[in-house]
């Protein structure tokens, strides 16, 4: 069963009158009502608002990193562990092909239904994910193999026990490991980017978001949390932290938005794959076009780029 957001109401409503069109064969009414709810579709997602655009990167029906990875891979082998401690289940890492790309893909892994939520622990890694990442991405780079790195978390994971493992070093380590990793690297915000958690996997070549994905130093939750103490505050925090992929690109923090179908990730997961493989591919065959000291250069412009005003 689909499920709707509150802002989806009308869409629901046509979609459940089709079903009872064509129960009644009544391919007239069919042909009728899909018009409509194209309409309703257009007219519904052309004026979203940034909380609503939280909610859909959010959506409980869209694609994780592992629908990705079965949906683009193939010839794929999934590689464990950090040597160290522990296999972090909220990063999976595999190697395969995409297209003609020999190539690593890592990700952040949510989960769905209760007991596979906890298994991945909501997407939330643990210091030894990240170091499983970075071994990846450093076996990649052994073999001069193009890196995808899939973002999609609330953050990284905030116990105590992560703390004594050095959470925060093993985000460090990757983001100076893999700013200068020999590598192509394309980074996608596929839904949820959130905070250290997201930045871990984010550096490279490529920095691109979903449409309705979202990329944040912290929460809105937490944002009205601190500054308003009131979680009724949340939808203007959710506008005031520019956290959506129109507001990213406007900004120059991110190099591309992928135009996932309009009507949602979550309602079109075929094309929402494709598009994303497609990216993937384009971006690795410009970024191989480069030398290595150009890919470097533009590599280091980009990350001091950031955070500059006027």
């Amino acid at each position: 069963m689909a499920t709707y957001l509150d802002f989806e109401e009308g869409i629901k409503k046509i979609e459940d009158d089709i079903i009872v069109a064509k129960t009644k064969a009544d391919e007239y009414a069919v042909s009728i009502l899909e018009k409509k709810l194209q309409e309703e579709v257009e007219k519904t997602y052309s004026n979203l608002s940034d909380f609503q655009k939280l909610k859909l990167a959010r959506h409980a029906d869209r694609p994780y990193a592992l629908d990705y990875i079965k949906g683009l891979m193939t010839n794929s082998y999934e590689i464990h562990g950090d040597r160290h401690l522990a296999d972090d289940q909220a990063i999976v890492c595999f190697l395969g092909n995409i297209g003609d790309v020999k190539c690593v893909v890592i990700g952040e892994q949510k989960g769905r239904g209760v007991k596979n939520k906890i298994k991945r622990n909501f997407g939330m890694p643990n210091p030894e994910g990240y170091r499983k990442a970075l071994r990846a991405a450093k076996l990649a780079e052994k073999f001069n193999l193009p890196i995808l790195f899939l973002v999609d978390t609330p953050g990284a994971y905030p116990g105590i026990g992560a703390e004594e493992r050095s959470q925060s070093e093993a985000i460090a380590r990757n983001l100076f490991e893999l700013s200068d990793l020999d590598t192509t690297i394309v980074s996608v915000v596929i839904g949820e980017g959130g905070s250290g958690g997201a930045l871990a996997i984010s550096i490279g070549d490529r920095l691109a978001m979903m449409r309705y994905s979202v990329y944040s130093v912290i929460s809105p939750e937490g944002c009205a949390s601190i500054l308003w103490k009131d979680q009724a505050m949340v939808e203007t925090a959710t506008k005031a932290l520019k956290i959506t992929s129109t507001d990213l690109k406007e900004y120059n923090l991110i190099d591309d938005v992928i135009n996932e179908p309009l009507i949602g990730a979550h309602r079109n997961k075929e094309e929402a794959i494709k598009v994303l493989g497609d990216y993937f591919i384009d971006s690795v065959a410009e970024v191989q076009k480069l030398s290595k000291e150009e890919r470097d250069q533009k590599r280091y412009d980009r990350l001091m780029s950031l955070g500059s005003f006027s």
